[in-house]
């Protein structure tokens, strides 16, 4: 009998001829494949939902959601303490987070994937979602407001990340909090500034936004102020567009920085370029735009990728590149993801219609009857996609939602290690904001 010295050897020396063999015989083209590293055996699989964009769209559903039976992943399961001892910090996370990251069950590491609409704050507590979504509503009530929040942040070991749309114009979630602020430049507006005016304003607004306790902008808005067609496009005539190239971009950074100055992080919207007329919250999308517009477009979002550490993408359809709508397509999430590898990927709400109307094959849903196995496939689409936090705007979903991560993850492999990931890249950015101290 082999004494322990070898058998950990021995273990060890088996997991890596696995674990290289397996990356020879599967390409990585796929954001969940780039993403981890460590999961090498999930390759295979994210390159065949790749492929299945080009067919019809309930078949692309079908094979971006399957569950993978092949008997290698559960050979590999059986094998995921010996890689831990192996990388016992796999996602580069800081040495102050470890401590933590190990008492983190699967589950909570789940609920940080999830930012929700703002609930009360034992809701919040027994959940332990990793984010809060804000309207003007919510804000009518600051002293309800702040004390919510208050006995968030004192109570949870990681705090939330607290997110509005203030992007100035005729988005502008503080225009209750004051009459001062009944009236926000838009980002039409403030392109006409300079920076060091730009830079001020933001600070001023994001001391409001602070004060009550929002640490997130939704906001700037980087989508072209230019269709295809070279018209102005729903975004320019909603007067947010920051612009159609790369030339503002000094400026986007000016707002950017102003806001953090005041101890908040902004959100870069809606990759790769929201430039379809429809509203694609309440109905499906589809914008024709030609490939070469859209790595335009996103060379926007590219310039400021370093500056901003949450992209969130669009809900649109680009049919030049796949019949998903982009927040499903593991190509247009790659293409977010290169521009920086710790970027934190948001989803817009997975409760809007037009994506739940997607998933479903049908034009339209209604009301909040949405078949069980339907939300769970929109969750596995929006998880192996390569999303890292995904925003919904109802709160009992969002449990199912994090119940049900946590149980795919438990089944299989390749689930958990992107729940992992996705995690240590929301709690990486929550550390470097200042949210830990």
């Amino acid at each position: 009998m082999m004494n322990k010295k070898w058998c950990v050897i021995v273990a060890s020396a088996l997991l890596f001829g696995a674990v290289f063999c397996h990356a020879e015989e599967a390409p990585l083209d796929s954001t969940a494949a780039t993403n981890a590293a460590a999961s090498t055996a999930t390759s295979a699989t994210n390159a065949a939902a790749s492929t299945a964009t080009n067919v019809d769209t309930n078949v692309a559903v079908n094979a971006a959601t399957q569950e993978p039976t092949a008997p290698e992943l559960v050979a590999l399961d059986t094998l995921a303490n010996s890689a831990d001892t192996v990388a016992p910090n796999p996602y580069g996370l800081p040495d102050d987070l470890m401590p933590l990251w190990k008492s983190l069950s699967i589950k909570q590491k789940a609920a940080q994937m999830v930012m929700v609409y703002m609930t009360p704050a034992d809701f919040m507590l027994k959940n332990e979602f990793g984010g809060y979504l804000v309207m003007k509503n919510h804000l009518k009530n600051l002293d309800k407001f702040t004390a919510n929040i208050r006995t968030v942040n004192d109570s949870m070991r990681i705090k939330p990340l607290v997110a509005a749309d203030q992007e100035g114009g005729l988005v502008n979630r503080i225009s209750v909090i004051s009459p001062k602020w009944a009236r926000t430049p838009s980002a039409k507006q403030m392109r006409q500034m300079t920076e060091d005016s730009i830079r001020a304003l933001a600070q001023e607004i994001g001391a409001v936004l602070d004060s009550v306790g929002i640490n997130l902008n939704l906001a700037p808005v980087l989508d072209p102020a230019k269709d295809s067609r070279h018209k102005n496009s729903f975004m320019e005539e909603s007067n947010r567009s920051w612009g159609e190239d790369t030339l503002n971009a000094p400026k986007v950074r000016a707002f950017v920085q102003g806001m953090r100055d005041s101890r908040v992080q902004c959100v870069s919207k809606h990759f790769p370029g929201y430039d379809s007329w429809t509203n694609s919250d309440h109905q499906i999308a589809v914008s024709a735009t030609p490939k070469a517009k859209i790595a335009h477009n996103v060379e926007f979002f590219k310039a400021l990728s370093n500056d901003i550490p949450v992209t969130m993408m669009s809900s649109v359809r680009f049919i030049r590149i796949s019949n998903r709508p982009a927040v499903f397509e593991p190509r247009i999430v790659k293409m977010a993801r290169d521009m920086s590898p710790e970027t934190v990927i948001l989803t817009d709400d997975l409760w809007g219609v037009s994506l739940r109307a997607w998933v479903s094959g049908t034009e339209r849903v209604k009301g909040k009857g949405y078949p069980a196995k339907d939300f769970r496939k929109l969750v596995r689409t929006a998880l192996m996609a390569g999303n890292d936090m995904f925003m919904i705007t109802y709160p009992q979903k969002a449990v199912e939602m994090v119940n049900y991560l946590s149980s795919i993850a438990k089944q299989n492999r390749k689930y958990k290690e992107r729940i992992e990931e996705s995690c240590a890249r929301i709690l990486k950015m929550k550390y470097k904001a200042g949210l830990f101290n």
